[in-house]
Parts: C-alpha cells; structure tokens; sequence
C-alpha cells in the first residue's frame, strides 16, 4: 500500500518506521522546514535546548516500541533523574522527590508530619490501580465507545475512584494541601486542570516513582534525529517544507492529498497534525458534523544561554505560588495571567555536561497560561517573564539575569501560528469527555483509509503515549490494509 503521512512529529515519524517494516511505502509530508513537531529544539547557535517535552517517563514504553520499529538500544542513552526533581514552596521550603519510596516517605514525613504515612497509602493503591489502567487505557483502541464502558471497565472505575477530577482524588490521600498540590500537578504536563481532569492521571505522579525520571542525552531532538535517519535508511521518503493543504475525500474513501498545489494519490492518508486542526483541510467529506473541543492549557516558554553554572542545583524544579488554587482559577477559569504563577525550570547541564558549552547553562523556564491568542503576549507576557526569572533567581539562581547572553520567549499565539491548536501546548484538553472513547481514535471519522496520530489522538500526550498511539495505528492499519 502506498501511505501518505501529513507531519513529521514523534506520532508521524514512529508510524513511518512501523509502516515501513509492514512493507508499505512511505511518504512523510512536513510543512516546517525540519521533522520533529514539540520535539524540535530552540538555538542562537551557541546554545541549543529543547523546544518542548523535557521529561522522559514510561522509560520501558519507549525502549519498546523504538525496538518494535527497528532502533536498538544503543541509538538513544536514557539518563536516569535521581532525584526526581526539587519542589520550592512559597514559604521557603524546600523538598525532593525522590524515586525511591522509603525515602520518598522519610523525605515527606521530614516537611510535613504524618505525610510520610499518607504516601506509603497513596502508593500501595496505586500500585493496585496502574496496572489494570494501563492495559485497560492505554494498550487499546476505542473505535467503538462499548469497547470503553464495558462492565469490567466501570467497575474499575468505580473502585478506584478514577472517575473523580484528579486534586480531590488525590485530597483523599493527603491531608496537607500542599502535598496534594505536589501529587496534582503532572496533569499540567499534559495541559489539564488538577480540578478538572480525571483522577485516572494520577498515574502519572506513580509512575514517577515507579519506573522513574529519565532524561534523553542530546535532549529529544536527538531522539527526532535518530528516527528521522532510520526513516530514511527505510526507504521512507521524507520531504520538509511541503504542507499538505488538503485531504481529499471521495465517496467515504480517502484518495489522497494537495502538497504545494498539486495531487499526490495514495491508499491512505495518517494525519499527524493537532486533530482539530483535520478540519481545516478536509474536502469531500459530509459526514457527521464534529465536535468542537476543548484546548490544554498553553504555556510561555523562555529559552535561556548564561555564562554561568550552579553547583547543587539539578535538573528539574517546580517553584509553587502562594496559592496553587488562585493560580488554577486564573489559568482555567479566568483565563488570564497570574501575578504569582507556579512554573518549572530544567538545567540540563546538570545531568549532561555536553548540554551546554564548558562553564555555561541553558536553561528552559515552563509557565502554565491559558490557551489564548487574545492576551497581549507582547506587554503582559514580558512581565510574567520578568517576575519569573526575578523569583528563580532569588531562589535559587543568583545572578541569573546579568548573566544571560540568549534569550527567547515562545508564548501560545506562536503555538497557534504553528498550528497547535487554540494555541495549546498538549493538544486537547485532558477531561473526562476528552479522554478514552471521548477522544478522538486512531480511526476517528467514518472515512475509509483516513487515520490519525497524536497527542489529541487516544490514548493521549506525552513523548511515549503517542508513540504508543502510533504503534496502536499501525496495528489497525495492518488489520485493515494487510502488510
């Protein structure tokens, strides 16, 4: 079968190689002028960081599914974050995570008294939960929603309670809010509301302490280089700077696309853009009217090169507000700026020397902010960048800002003008109605030989769940189209 891949992103490049290996023929079609999509990578030249993902988790899902699409080991080192990352509270304290739960739990019951006791819960049921989530969640497809909502899956809902938005979830655990604010917070790494997204992501705060923190050496943009070379060792062919400006439909088949005003037929097209965004360029299709969606949150990003290390400082910090519940009103209710928002800085170099020229840092400074091109990024977001930087470096940067050399800010209206969809960084939002079978499938329309891949795509976002979602594609295609 010939297949035509629209984006080049880890979901497009990962299905090339799963594809190819099927015995397909390939063509990846990239409107940017380099693959990658969020694992792209930020430089002046003299520095370079991560554009995007930072933190590698389901370190096994990846090794997996990069075997599975015929890269060894070897072609991507994964470091291990140990400690996982340092947490600085509004009222001075400062505490770790830590991978290992014993002295994870000697390390909480030191902040926060009878907290160590209220982990050591949190994690033996948890420990009960992950497994059957991630075989009943994340290792299937959901074409159909009574494949979701059969009888075994409610009553794992029920038990667990992973029906509840995550922060009360996670309340029900621990009796210090701030404690629940540490063990709510990842469901910002995939742009949802601590209130508002289903506790079911509380497996992502487990999984930190049970297969760990891992960082990928020369960033993830090494990792977009190596799978962009294994495509091309493939035989998949890859063309850049081509954005596809249709997706043609006749009669409920798929038939091809339009690249650079011309026709390029195939027998299937795999759309790797942000899904929403499918409808832009659809022609030919009157089905069923789609729903409109709700966005992640979107994030200001600030790219920093400094003339300056840190001794003791590690690769991973969460600096917390005052107030987390202010700062989450604002960001998903008010949708406005806060003036003391919680954000997250990764100091490569402190795990990989290599990061960063000898004696020099880049930094990459993460703010939560709504998804919106309607702020004025230009006079607001420069004093959102401000008081950051003012708050990490009295913290724990000092001299930070005499000593930048580079610096840029990426706000969400870039990410719009990227085509993120609304300007949200982790496709759409993590809610209730948006996840499982109410997210939108690997075959998400009645259109034949039309497929999708992606972090708007189940089963969801981050770097190894869409990898994931690719492998689960290709496992359709193969049914469907034969290999």
């Amino acid at each position: 079968m010939k297949i035509t891949i629209v984006g080049a992103g880890v979901g497009g490049l990962v299905t090339a190689l799963l594809l190819r290996r099927q015995g397909h023929e390939v063509t990846l079609y990239e409107k940017e002028s380099q693959v990658g999509g969020c694992i792209a990578r930020e430089s002046n030249g003299e520095f370079s960081i991560d554009q995007g993902p930072t933190i590698v988790l389901l370190p096994h899902l990846l090794r997996e599914i990069l075997r599975q699409a015929g890269i060894p080991d070897e072609a991507v080192e994964l470091l291990p974050c140990d400690p996982l990352y340092d947490i600085y509270e509004s009222d001075g304290t400062k505490w770790t995570k830590w991978r290992d739960p014993d002295k994870q739990a000697t390390e909480i019951e030191r902040c926060y008294r009878g907290g160590g006791s209220d982990f050591r819960r949190y994690m033996a049921d948890m420990e009960r939960i992950f497994d059957y989530g991630y075989e009943a969640f994340l290792s299937r497809t959901f074409v159909k929603k009574r494949a979701f909502l059969t009888l075994r899956n409610l009553a794992f809902l029920a038990r667990s309670r992973a029906y509840r938005a995550l922060k009360p979830f996670t309340a029900s655990y621990f009796r210090d809010p701030r404690l629940q604010d540490a063990y709510s917070l990842q469901s910002l790494y995939i742009g949802g509301a601590p209130r508002k997204a289903p506790a079911l992501y509380g497996l992502i705060p487990y999984s930190e302490h049970r297969h760990g923190i891992w960082y990928i050496k020369g960033g993830f943009r090494h990792l977009a280089d190596v799978l962009e070379q294994a495509c091309r060792d493939s035989g998949v062919t890859i063309r850049c700077s081509a954005p596809v400006t249709a997706i043609h439909v006749e009669k409920g088949v798929c038939k091809g696309v339009t690249v650079a005003g011309e026709a390029a037929l195939c027998d299937a097209v795999v759309f790797n853009g942000d899904y929403p965004m499918l409808d832009g360029i659809l022609q030919g299709w009157r089905g069923r009217k789609k729903k409109k969606f709700r966005p992640s949150s979107g994030t200001l990003l600030i790219y920093l090169g400094v003339d300056k290390r840190w001794e003791g400082v590690g690769a991973h910090q969460f600096f917390f507000p005052e107030s987390m519940d202010y700062h989450m009103a604002d960001l998903f209710q008010m949708g406005r700026l806060s003036v003391d928002p919680t954000f997250y800085v990764f100091n490569p170099a402190a795990i990989d020397s290599a990061a960063a020229p000898e004696g020099k840092s880049v930094l990459y400074v993460r703010v939560p902010v709504p998804a919106s091109e309607e702020i004025d990024w230009d006079m607001a977001g420069e004093a959102v960048v401000s008081r950051v930087l003012d708050k990490a470096e009295r913290i724990l940067f000092p001299g930070l800002k005499q000593a930048i050399r580079w610096q840029k800010v990426r706000t969400p209206r870039d990410a719009a003008r990227q085509g993120q969809y609304l300007g949200g960084s982790f496709g759409i939002a993590p809610i209730l109605t948006q996840i499982g079978a109410f997210r939108p499938q690997v075959k998400p329309l009645g259109v034949e030989r039309l497929y999708a891949v992606g972090a708007s795509v189940h089963p969801g976002g981050g770097v190894p769940i869409v990898m994931q979602g690719a492998r689960l594609l290709s496992e359709t295609i193969c049914k469907e189209l034969g290999s």
